[in-house]
């Protein structure tokens, strides 16, 4: 038990799962797609569909996408401040299938051109799991720096990257391997202790078979 299992996090209300989760899921995005967005379709499932009007659930996951965070007294105003920005927005009903009751699915583009889609779910208390990156089931919570790596499934490509890992001096503290299907598209997420410098990252994306790499940098 930690102390979120006694009191809730600090933030704007008014519900530790429907606002400040969905904030949380928003800051995330953002951080994995690098950039603030420029344009985000953002779809809603179960309870966060239902009765996330009245809990600001729209408001807080914006607010997120604009970088902040649960205790942001901007938060009421998010939406309008995003429209400022420039931010173009688009909602809908996420169709998924035996998915968390708190589920928001997440379509990015950044500037640059570069996109991103999240399934993200909000457990309470705060507490959130970040389900789906581009169609590629992952289970992460973004409380620690997080390294996802889409390669293809050939040998040699985990001993790659724990061995930069290994020489910038980070160390793992999670790590999860998955598989569209042998020989097909893999990701590795792997949860780390400390921030892996800027040149690791800008390595690994030379590394034959690797598709795509997305850092989620505290």
């Amino acid at each position: 038990m930690n102390i979120f299992d006694i009191m809730g996090p600090v933030m704007v209300g008014p519900s530790s799962s429907h606002t400040a989760g969905a904030v949380k899921i928003g800051y995330i995005s953002r951080k994995l797609l690098g950039e603030q967005p420029v344009s985000a379709k953002l779809n809603l499932y179960g309870s966060f569909l239902t009765t996330g009007k009245g809990h600001g659930t729209r408001k807080a996951l914006v607010a997120g996408l604009l970088g902040m965070k649960t205790d942001d007294i901007r938060i009421p105003d998010a939406i309008d401040i995003a429209k400022e920005q420039g931010m173009k927005l688009e909602w809908g009903e996420a169709i998924l299938k035996d998915a968390h009751p708190n589920t928001a699915q997440l379509y990015l583009t950044g500037a640059s051109g570069r996109t991103l889609e999240v399934i993200g779910q909000s457990l309470g208390g705060s507490r959130i799991n970040i389900a789906e990156i581009d169609g590629i089931d992952t289970n992460f919570s973004g409380d620690y720096p997080t390294l996802v790596v889409h390669n293809q499934d050939q040998p040699g490509h985990v001993s790659e990257v724990t061995s930069m890992l290994a020489h910038k001096g980070v160390n793992i503290a999670t790590m999860q391997l998955y598989r569209a299907s042998r020989g097909g598209e893999a990701v590795m997420v792997i949860e780390c202790d400390q921030e892996i410098p800027q040149e690791g990252i800008d390595w690994l994306k030379k590394v034959e078979g690797v598709n795509k790499v997305t850092y989620l940098s505290l």
